[in-house]
């Protein structure tokens, strides 16, 4: 059975049942980067904005078409950059003890290397404080595009090494694309030792089982993902054991018996005793967990509804925030409405109110209507009426995906060092000859913007074949007269006479050509 999306979005596929599910459906055009934390918490990345968001909220079930609103970025503020690439949660003892639990995100375009930010527990969801740049680079070619803590505890970059990388920018089968090279960096943390590597690869269900124990992530997770290969036979009783001699002081015990509920999960024989000792668990990240392992689970427990209701009224919010998403895929609508009433006449935050109000609906079959991306804003009233038309084309045009708004933000205001600011720019509202050239036919190559210097490793996105005379007229009005700018309108016959005096045109400008034939004043 097709299972279809809409623009991008996230899909799960259980191959232990065969099932495949839109996860999550949201207005995003390139998602990026996926990890779980110790709790099984999800964060992800997309290329096209500079955020990082939280799943859970995002995961209540969609229609076909629909698209779950957002949730609050992650990226602490001052530390935007795009495009993000590569995900990890740092969990390693050969790195420091402070740093533990922090995410770490790649960036491939103007700012290239590491950002690693800390992240604390805040209410339902969470804040987020810059920890440093954990790796940066001057070499113009290094793009990071992904990122993984190995068994020793050390850190593994994967660079992807490419003089090119837009593909709006330069052809698919451009000559300069490398197809060939590219590196490994490893990370190391000299003052600390290695880890010493879990055996995991051959060892036994007792070993892998004693491995979910470990402090390092990735080896409890690759340990599961070995438990997976022995048999259910041989597993589930190892794991009744292996719980049972638990020492129950130990302040890791809730996380260690979550671990062994993953684990029997995995084998799609998911222990009814684990999961309900798991959704009395004293810490409320074990308790969300164990929501999230009934969410999937709701064919093989019998009473999962009222365990959702429970949940739902968890003193919790995340708790409570995992059931309602939970409940939203119930075949049983009329339950899985009142599992979602429950939640919702509790105290919600900014993490969950879109949520539990996009589950409530979607239950109801009340149509979407989707909010606009971006607030619709008036035509200055100095305008002329036709001005005013092509403003209001010109803004749709400037916040369609991968067009203007992808680079230089909603505000114009640009991401330092890649993408230059629109605001009160001389490069708008100067010589409108110059500023058509540059929409119709990119620009390439460092330029200086209001005292400050970019980059230009990704150049500005020719545009004369992919919008109309009227449409680039419209779009270049829009930015001469917003973003705190004000200057003439431009006309589908003045971007006309542009593209009739240079006629084959397909190379981009550099920023010397341009200037030459149309200097700042």
């Amino acid at each position: 059975m097709p299972v279809r999306c809409v623009d991008g979005g996230f899909l799960r596929y259980s191959p232990q049942r065969g099932h495949l599910e839109r996860t999550a459906q949201l207005s995003i055009p390139n998602p990026w980067g996926v990890v779980f934390d110790k709790w099984g918490q999800d964060f992800f990345l997309h290329t096209s904005g500079p955020s990082m968001n939280w799943m859970l909220p995002v995961s209540v079930k969609p229609t076909f078409g629909s698209k779950t609103p957002s949730t609050p970025d992650l990226i602490p503020k001052g530390q935007s950059v795009r495009p993000t690439t590569g995900l990890e949660v740092v969990s390693s003892r050969h790195f420091p003890d402070e740093v533990q639990g922090d995410l770490i995100l790649c960036n491939a375009i103007g700012f290239l290397g590491i950002k690693q930010h800390q992240i604390q527990d805040e209410g339902t969801g969470w804040k987020t404080t810059f920890r440093h740049d954990l790796l940066k680079s001057t070499d113009g070619n290094f793009r990071p595009a992904d990122l993984e803590f190995a068994p020793d505890g050390s850190l593994y970059v994967l660079d992807w090494h490419n003089v090119l990388i837009g593909h709006m920018q330069h052809n698919a089968r451009d000559p300069l694309r490398d197809h060939v090279h590219g590196r490994i960096y490893r990370i190391t943390y000299p003052s600390r030792p290695l880890v010493k590597p879990a055996q995991v690869a051959g060892a036994s269900v007792q070993t892998l089982l004693n491995n979910l124990k470990e402090p390092e992530l990735r080896t409890r997770y690759r340990s599961r993902r070995a438990l997976r290969g022995h048999s259910t036979s041989e597993v589930l009783p190892a794991v009744k054991a292996w719980v049972a001699g638990l020492d129950k002081n130990d302040a890791q015990y809730e996380h260690n018996v979550l671990e062994a509920l993953w684990v029997t999960w995995g084998m799609n024989e998911v222990d009814e005793t684990l999961l309900r000792q798991m959704l009395d668990a004293k810490d409320f990240h074990a308790r969300a967990g164990a929501v999230r392992v009934l969410r999937y689970n709701t064919h093989r427990v019998a009473d999962h509804v009222a365990l959702l209701e429970k949940a739902a009224a968890d003193e919790h919010g995340r708790v409570r925030l995992e059931a309602i998403v939970a409940a939203s895929w119930l075949p049983n609508t009329t339950a899985a409405k009142n599992i979602v009433a429950i939640g919702s006449k509790q105290p919600l935050d900014e993490w969950s109110k879109n949520a539990a109000k996009t589950a409530a609906d979607r239950l109801a079959g009340v149509a979407e209507v989707a909010a606009p991306e971006n607030p619709v804003i008036p035509a200055p009233a100095y305008l002329s009426p036709e001005a005013k038309k092509q403003f209001m084309l010109g803004q749709e045009v400037y916040f369609r995906e991968g067009h203007c708004t992808t680079c230089h933000q909603p505000h114009g205001g640009g991401l330092d060092p890649a993408f230059p600011s629109l605001q009160k720019s001389p490069w708008v509202t100067g010589d409108q000859d110059r500023l058509i050239k540059l929409v119709l036919y990119g620009l390439i190559g460092p330029i200086e913007v209001d005292g400050k210097k970019y980059n230009g490793q990704v150049p500005m996105t020719p545009f004369g074949g992919m919008l109309k005379d009227e449409e680039v007229a419209a779009v270049v009005t829009f930015v001469r007269n917003h973003f705190g700018n004000k200057a003439e309108p431009v006309t589908a016959k003045d971007v006309k006479a542009i593209r009739d005096a240079n006629p084959g045109r397909m190379m981009f400008y550099t920023v010397e050509e341009l200037l030459k034939q149309h200097p700042m004043k």
